[in-house]
């Protein structure tokens, strides 16, 4: 009999289990079976689990192992999360083939989502904190004297992020939502779509068998949750992607609606593929737009929500479209068992999806769709023993476009044949495209094949608010393109209206979703102690040893060196100015710089000021300060003129350790100040700074033996 598929719950597998002597299977039993041969590959229960248990435990036990570490701490573990699973993708590759995806299909999910590790983990620690608290945005006064700020920080939200993921990337769709939650503080708990969750029970197994989990911050339930939303609370989060319908379902649960439960969707959208009136048969973006939408059409057996659900073409350009389809696709695709050399296109998940997706090309067709390329019969396909012929038990569609006579056809823009299937429709002005696009409620994506700017702009601001992401497709671009439907880390996956309403991935603006942000009100002293940055009215400490002198261990925030000050003179500028070539009329011609609303006359070169600066508050000597790797935030204020002195304060305004190098950044205040104290010009210094002293005693001889009795 075939083993039923484990959950992973408080850090432990669980099955359920049958009474001694008993005929019957666990209540709620499913069988999963291969998509191409319908073999069962396991059965799914959750019978008897504990699910208010796994919730509790990655509350507490989650929560504690996650927030002791920082989300520099975090990011190393992701990364090492990534390394993990490539040694062993090639176990995940072999699984995946049964789900119906061919090696490419594979590619995408399973390197796709440990892309999404790595990532995460280099903008966690290029773009965040090594704290456990977000600043966001810049300090706001609150009072005359600087004593009363506002701040805006994150913070981690004191739940548990539950995944409830569709079958069509159960590699991917897991770990894009796992990354940021991760990233954030928030300990995940997965719930796989069945047909294909025997993957992401692999995947999860091996991030467990790594060692490298912080306890309770990763659980899997392979099976149904119906009392899931019982059993949620504030501070909770739901993170779905499936059918539209199923997400308006869930959202109207008393837990979402008023217990505080953060609900986000990711949903099937009519998403929508335009080529401009320009792209004519035979130049490069016809042909990209060709390329593009045969690839959406059977990459993942059209099992994607990103994928092209209407192609809309020009009138005039319509024909042409369908004889180049249909000449790709019988030149490029082989329909069959992944694990035969050679195919292309693999069978859709299940037999009843198979059977889903033929019945909403017949609700097209009863619109007025017909059938243009491809059939709807059983098609031969093939077999991983290297024979042709029916498939019965699997799950297998052809490619399928229809077109539609009447673009306005209610079903084109609201059924979703969630398959290899595409829908062409034709329109003869760009306002008449916009709104064929608009008419899909809200979308994932919508690209455009054009060469012509104006086309592209013009489209593009009409459509923007109904998407997304939108991906304008030329010449330029084919080549590197990632294409229609791939989401990417970095950039927001979601989409308005039907899509779901909510964001997936976005690079930081997913992590922080995870979190809450809250306004903060009180004292530079306050402020500075929450969020581990300076903010000007804070203690300082100055005098004593320079800065410069202390490694990143010894250095503390509000650390400062005031500088002696320097007369600028009349002399200085003008060689300043000679000498880089900046003889800017401020500079150098009284009457001009006096007609000047912002300058009283002649003027220091800011740069000058800031050059100078730099020699007032530096310590030259070699020390832990390794590099100045940067300036931010660069404001001059007041104008210097001729005879003016300048002094600089500077102080340590936050310091960020790098977890896997032997030094940490710095950001440095720097204040250059007049002799009236007036503020002259404000920045941000970056420098490098090494974690350690260096030891100021020389080396012991070679072989000499120390007390320890160690040799060196």
């Amino acid at each position: 009999m075939t083993d039923y598929l484990p959950s992973y719950v408080q850090d432990g597998w669980w099955t359920p289990s049958t009474p001694a002597g008993s005929l019957s299977a666990p209540a709620g039993t499913t069988e999963v079976r291969d998509a191409s041969t319908g073999e069962v590959v396991a059965r799914v229960s959750t019978d008897g689990l504990d699910l208010a248990g796994a919730l509790e435990f990655a509350r507490k036990t989650g929560q504690a192992s996650l927030a002791a570490l920082t989300f520099h701490q975090r990011a190393v573990l992701l990364k090492q999360f990534a390394l993990a699973l490539t040694e062993r993708k090639e176990e995940l590759y072999a699984l995946s083939a049964r789900t119906g995806a061919t090696k490419s299909d594979s590619w995408v999910d399973i390197d796709g989502g440990i892309g999404v590790l790595f990532s995460y983990s280099g903008k966690g620690r290029r773009e965040l904190p090594n704290s456990r608290v977000h600043v966001d945005g810049p300090v706001e006064p609150l009072s005359k004297d600087g004593s009363f700020l506002g701040r805006h920080v994150y913070t981690t939200l004191p739940g548990v992020a539950v995944q409830i993921n569709a079958f069509n990337f159960p590699v991917w769709g897991s770990l894009e939502k796992f990354a940021p939650a991760f990233l954030a503080g928030m300990p995940t708990v997965v719930k796989p779509a069945t047909p294909t969750g025997y993957l992401a029970e692999a995947m999860v197994r091996i991030l467990v068998e790594s060692g490298l989990l912080p306890a309770g911050t990763l659980q899997l339930i392979s099976g149904s949750v119906p009392d899931l939303f019982e059993n949620l609370r504030l501070g909770d989060i739901v993170g779905f992607t499936g059918s539209a319908s199923t997400a308006e379902s869930l959202k109207a649960h008393p837990a979402v609606q008023t217990g505080g439960v953060r609900f986000t969707a990711e949903t099937d959208s009519i998403n929508a593929s335009v080529l401009g009136t320009d792209a004519v048969e035979g130049t490069p973006e016809f042909d990209a737009y060709v390329r593009q939408l045969v690839t959406e059409m059977t990459s993942k057996a059209g099992q994607k929500c990103t994928a092209i659900r209407r192609a809309i073409v020009p009138t005039a350009t319509a024909d042409a479209v369908i004889a180049a389809v249909r000449a790709r696709i019988a030149e490029k695709t082989v329909l069959g068992d992944p694990r035969a050399e050679g195919v292309t296109m693999g069978p859709l998940a299940s037999t009843a999806q198979r059977d889903e997706v033929l019945r909403q090309v017949r609700r097209l067709q009863d619109a007025g769709g017909e059938v243009v390329v491809g059939t709807t019969d059983a098609p031969e396909v093939l077999h991983a023993d290297g024979t042709t012929g029916a498939a019965p038990d699997g799950a297998f569609v052809s490619p399928i476009l229809l077109r539609f006579a009447d673009a306005q056809a209610d079903a084109v823009h609201d059924v979703e044949a969630f398959g290899p299937v595409s829908s062409l429709l034709t329109y003869d002005t760009t306002a008449e495209a916009a709104a064929l696009v608009a008419r899909g409620g809200g979308s994932l994506v919508t690209s455009l094949a054009t060469h012509d700017p104006v086309q592209a702009v013009e489209l593009a601001t009409r459509i923007a608010p109904f998407n997304g992401r939108m991906l304008l497709l030329d010449r330029d671009d084919a080549r590197s393109s990632t294409g229609h439907g791939s989401p990417l880390p970095n950039l927001v996956h979601g989409g308005p209206g039907r899509a779901g309403g909510g964001e997936e991935l976005g690079g930081i603006r997913a992590v922080l979703h995870h979190m809450q942000r809250t306004a903060v009100q009180g004292s530079p002293e306050m402020l500075t102690a929450l969020t581990g940055v300076w903010h000007t009215g804070a203690a300082a400490t100055s005098g004593g040893r320079h800065p410069f002198r202390k490694s990143l261990d010894e250095l503390r925030i509000g650390d400062q060196i005031v500088s002696a000050s320097r007369e600028v003179a009349l002399d200085d500028i003008e060689t300043f100015a000679h000498f880089t070539g900046d003889t800017f009329y401020a500079h150098m011609d009284e009457k001009a710089a006096a007609a000047n609303p912002f300058f009283p006359g002649r003027v220091a070169h800011g740069y000058l000021l800031v050059s100078w600066a730099a020699g007032l508050f530096v310590d030259p000597e070699p020390g832990p300060v390794l590099a100045n790797y940067g300036l931010e935030n660069l404001r001059f204020v007041t104008p210097v003129s001729p005879g003016d002195s300048i002094r600089v304060e500077l102080t340590a305004k936050q310091i960020t350790p790098r977890e896997t190098d032997e030094y940490g950044e710095v950001r440095w205040d720097a204040v250059i100040r007049n002799q009236k104290d007036e503020i002259v010009a404000t920045y941000d210094v970056l420098t490098l700074v090494s974690k350690e002293a260096a030891s100021t005693e020389p080396p012991p001889h070679p072989g000499a033996r120390l007390e320890t009795g160690r040799t060196t």
